[in-house]
């Protein structure tokens, strides 16, 4: 019957930007599964019924996000599909999607940097939910003012990293003029407990036209300042010893000639 049937175990909840997907193990042998979506206040929603995967995008079934819900697996065999005995099943762990998914890449649209001003433009990851006039809604049309986002921001080659917060979708940074820098941007959910952070975009650079300096590092031009006052010394010390030497063997050469004339 059905209580020989297996049921689900290690079920998980994976929801990127609101998009869904619930999976457990093990693979059916001999029989299928079928996801019910239980609702705090909602009615329960059946989704891939009689399905021999072992995930379902049950994103659908959570278009109410701040709902908790927990997800129903029924082990079901095909030739028991009447409601006069309920199938065996799997109870996950609850899950509210406004409080756990997590928060997507934003897209960096566009980035300058021009002196000592570092410009950023981005955009909001979107969501599977659409408007009535068929746009994607943005994960800031469901945060509204819980979403904020914080950019990372550091000189090219170096560690030292500083970072800006805004609700908008743009930021101006002041940097050390004709140095090249490197950033990327979170999105931040700061009244979450847990899953505060969300993924980081890709980080790009700047790229400001390096001078010698930067080229080759302090250490080369230390060298050659060095050399450079050795040889300027010894541009002056040198004339001036052999002038002395000159003189010296002009005297010496004076004396003995006085001492020849002696004699």
């Amino acid at each position: 019957g059905n209580v020989e049937l297996p049921t689900a175990v290690n079920i998980t909840w994976s929801s990127i930007n609101f998009k869904t997907i619930l999976q457990w193990q093990p693979k059916p042998s001999g029989h299928f599964y079928t996801v019910e979506i239980h609702g705090r206040t909602s009615d329960v929603k059946r989704k891939c019924i009689l399905t021999s995967e072992t995930e379902c995008d049950v994103t659908d079934a959570l278009r109410n996000v701040k709902e908790t819900y927990t997800a129903h697996i029924l082990s079901v065999k095909p030739a028991e599909m009447d409601d006069f005995e309920e199938p065996p099943f799997a109870v996950s762990e609850k899950f509210t999607p406004y409080s756990q998914t997590v928060i997507g890449k934003p897209e960096i649209k566009n980035y300058s940097q021009d002196g000592s001003k570092l410009n950023i433009v981005f955009k909001d990851p979107l969501t599977p939910y659409i408007f009535p006039n068929g746009s994607f809604q943005s994960i800031q049309d469901i945060f509204q003012q819980d979403l904020e986002y914080k950019l990372y921001y550091w000189k090219d080659q170096s560690s030292g990293k500083k970072d800006v917060t805004t609700k908008s979708h743009d930021f101006e940074v002041s940097v050390e003029s004709g140095k090249s820098y490197c950033f990327y941007v979170q999105g931040i959910i700061p009244s979450r407990r847990e899953n505060r952070s969300g993924q980081e975009s890709m980080v790009l650079c700047t790229s400001v036209e390096r001078n010698i300096l930067d080229e080759y590092g302090t250490e080369v031009f230390i060298i050659l300042a060095v050399i450079a006052v050795a040889v300027i010394t010894l541009a002056i010390v040198l004339p001036v010893v052999l002038c002395k030497r000159k003189k010296a063997k002009r005297a010496r050469a004076e004396r003995e000639k006085e001492l020849l004339n002696g004699v």
